[in-house]
């Protein structure tokens, strides 16, 4: 919920106008301009429907790996195509997994047809202090713009506003 609410993505150049590099950018509920209620009101109604369902989410980075823009580069497509092949096929409900830092996801140590060192972000950078400055900028603009939210309580005792803001960035 805490990833919904914060719909990190970035303006992209050649999809933007002005933009010439990436930037960071949120979109609440990965939709802010075409939602009617408060983005928590859609996050606990996601929330109920998954579980009403039994459903499992996932986030997939399509975008920058090995470095910055400039550096780095995108994500092979078919990459990402094996990673949501795992996820349909029921793979990644059985792997072994290991949490990143800051952000404490946890991203599966194996994926078949993938590259094992894609899986963790850190492990394709090769300036690995550069990877963590890049981290603690990009959890502060997480922190920064959940602002936002912190008035907003959802669940009838508030319980799912702090199970959401545990999710979080720590640092």
């Amino acid at each position: 919920m805490y990833h919904f609410i914060s719909g990190y993505t970035a303006l992209v150049a050649g999809t933007e106008d002005g933009i010439k590099e990436p930037t960071a950018t949120f979109s609440a509920c990965f939709g802010a301009a075409f939602i009617m209620f408060h983005p928590t009101k859609y996050a606990a109604m996601l929330s109920e429907k998954m579980q009403k369902h039994g459903a499992t989410g996932w986030l997939v980075n399509t975008g920058w790996s090995a470095g910055s823009y400039g550096t780095g580069r995108r994500i092979k497509l078919a990459h990402t195509r094996k990673i949501i092949d795992a996820i349909h096929s029921g793979e990644l409900l059985e792997a072994k997994y290991a949490k990143t830092e800051v952000f404490g996801l946890e991203i599966p140590t194996k994926i078949e047809g993938v590259p094992s060192e894609i899986l963790n972000p850190i492990n394709t950078w090769p300036d690995k202090d550069a990877y963590n400055a890049t981290l603690l900028k990009l959890g502060g603009l997480f922190k920064k713009n959940f602002e936002w939210f912190l008035n907003y309580k959802i669940g009838p005792d508030n319980s799912l506003t702090e199970e959401i803001l545990a999710a979080g960035p720590n640092f």
